[in-house]
């Protein structure tokens, strides 16, 4: 067994084996999301509203119409901090523009935990609990760089991003595929500044198949060769191939992405996705519960994991093409922990 996958089934066992404070029926939390229709957020409100169910936490859901609804997430924090909840789980829009909002519900006595999407500046919340998703945009980098040997050099790349606002964990999937694949970045900040002639383009999607399709669609308008394509998740991936379907490039196109939710796992074993990064949404909205009750029972908070600045709930490479080097597994594991 490798460091990485011991790490990972560490996490999990930390979920299941940390003692949590005794039930807390008075104790109230909110969850919100950016929608409530992408599978990954779908398992992560199963995750918090099953751990609530086991604490006796009194939880609250809200999600944004669409991925970037950012004033349906400032009216949920408004609610939450009158109705006088502990603690905050969510995963913003827009990273940025959310951190009044945060810290008005901080002021408030609230614990603020972010879900998947660390805000900016990441200290605006109390802790995240997150993928690395940087290290998850590097490995399917490092993973296309390897499948595609000498050719890596001529590729044409397309990037499907999530948002124009450009949330954090757009940024560090985006930033850490281009370096996986050995491209030099701009201000690793953001997206868009690399002057990398391989990369066609940058497009949005709103994290959906059919924002994948038209940001396909508008990227081989510009380049009919591209043959790499970036993407920030599996839906997105999902739309892109079927743009490619369309002009009959399915089959010689490398499609990459992350999530490894059920579909996606599906889409790999089916050779729609050459590879994803598997994250864990319900590991994160459990830890998350079981947070706010300890921080309502003993007013302590999370710690982040050694070396890094968020508590890491691991990712691993999900690929039936493995390449030497990078550490994968395989669809049938990646079935096995899937979501959605």
């Amino acid at each position: 067994m490798t460091t990485k996958t011991r790490t990972l089934l560490g996490v999990a066992a930390l979920v299941v084996s940390t003692a949590a404070p005794a039930l807390a029926q008075d104790v109230s939390a909110c969850l919100i999301t950016k929608t409530d229709t992408n599978p990954f957020f779908v398992k992560m409100k199963e995750g918090a509203m099953a751990k609530a169910r086991e604490m006796g936490v009194n939880l609250k859901t809200y999600a944004g119409r669409i991925d970037g609804d950012h004033e349906s997430q400032v009216a949920a924090v408004e609610a939450c901090i009158a109705d006088g909840a502990k603690g905050i789980l969510i995963t913003a829009s827009d990273t940025k523009a959310i951190v009044n909002s945060v810290q008005a519900a901080r002021n408030a006595g609230l614990l603020v935990i972010a879900l998947d999407t660390p805000l900016d500046p990441i200290d605006a919340a109390d802790m995240t609990f997150a993928t690395d998703n940087f290290q998850a945009g590097e490995l399917i980098g490092q993973w296309a760089k390897a499948t595609m040997g000498d050719g890596a050099a001529d590729a044409k790349i397309a990037m499907l991003n999530l948002g124009i606002s450009q949330p954090s964990v757009d940024v560090l999937r985006n930033q850490g595929f281009l370096q996986g694949f050995g491209i030099d970045l701009g201000d690793p900040a953001k997206w868009g500044d690399e002057t990398d002639p391989r990369i066609v383009g940058h497009e949005v999607t709103s994290g959906n198949e059919e924002g994948g399709l038209n940001a396909m669609e508008a990227l081989l308008a510009k380049d009919p060769g591209i043959n790499v394509v970036y993407t920030i998740n599996e839906p997105a991936a999902a739309g892109a191939y079927e743009a490619l379907k369309a002009i009959g490039r399915e089959n010689d196109v490398l499609i990459v992405s992350v999530d490894g939710g059920c579909p996606g796992i599906a889409n790999v074993k089916d050779g729609v996705i050459g590879a994803t990064s598997q994250q864990y949404p319900l590991m994160m909205a459990s830890m998350g519960i079981e947070a706010i009750a300890r921080y309502a029972a003993e007013g302590e908070k999370p710690a982040p994991t050694d070396g890094k600045d968020f508590f890491d709930t691991g990712v691993m490479l999900v690929t039936d093409k493995p390449v030497p080097g990078i550490e994968s597994i395989d669809t049938a594991k990646g079935t096995e922990m899937c979501w959605g």
